[in-house]
């Protein structure tokens, strides 16, 4: 059975790298793994659309209601799923950088108390009874304050879907903080693990981060039977 390994966290905490040296390490140790990137900009009718909203076009971050946010990111992944289902039928593990807890964590910062929780509901109901998306394993949480986060945007390449050296979410810095409280708050749950980014104050080396994610996914996938092929 294919396991599905989520990785989280804020804009800048380093996903997209994790995720690549997740993938070769697996392919390294004779697993098929394959790596899948939400949102998929240019790929799905709602990763466009996603990519217009980071830009603005729809309004600032309070001005749509999370809601209505919440039914992009989420189409994006329903649109998307035939691939999930096809990649997972045909690998032992499947990494997906960004999954549905970005969903939550993004839009559930802009709401609080009851607010809030009726929101991270409704976004596990629309993902997984609705559109009968597939639960993650083990979900990873890069934890980096956002101090350091932004530091790490700036130093960012251009991006597919954006032009702007940070895009709507990425620039505020209030929200990532409100961003990071909601993920931690979903960290406590089973299944999940979080990974620091930081100590004492200062950026861990990539390679340290890489030793810890490591260790978490192979106490899930050292039952996952290895590719003879």
């Amino acid at each position: 059975m294919c396991v599905l390994i989520a990785i989280e966290g804020i804009d800048g905490s380093g996903k997209g790298t994790q995720a690549a040296r997740l993938h070769a390490h697996l392919q390294a140790q004779g697993r098929r793994a394959a790596l899948l990137s939400f949102p998929r900009y240019q790929q799905t009718v709602f990763g466009r659309k996603i990519g217009d909203f980071l830009n603005g076009k729809f309004g600032g971050l309070d001005e749509v209601h999370p809601l209505l946010v919440s039914l992009l990111f989420a189409g994006d992944r329903f649109e998307s799923r035939d691939l999930i289902q096809q990649t997972m039928a045909s690998h032992d593990v499947v990494i997906c950088d960004r999954y549905v807890a970005s969903n939550m964590a993004h839009q559930g910062a802009k709401s609080a108390g009851p607010d809030r929780q009726e929101l991270l509901d409704w976004i596990q109901h629309l993902e997984f009874s609705i559109y009968k998306l597939p639960a993650a394993r083990l979900t990873l949480f890069l934890d980096i304050p956002v101090k350091q986060a932004q530091q790490l945007i700036a130093a960012k390449s251009r991006r597919s879907y954006t032009d702007k050296a940070a895009d709507l979410q990425e620039a505020d810095g209030e929200y990532l903080q409100r961003v990071r409280d909601v993920y931690l708050q979903l960290a406590k749950g089973p299944d999940w693990k979080r990974i620091a980014c930081t100590a004492n104050d200062q950026i861990r080396s990539i390679d340290d981060i890489t030793s810890d994610i490591i260790a978490a996914v192979e106490s899930v996938c050292g039952g996952v039977q290895k590719s003879t092929v």
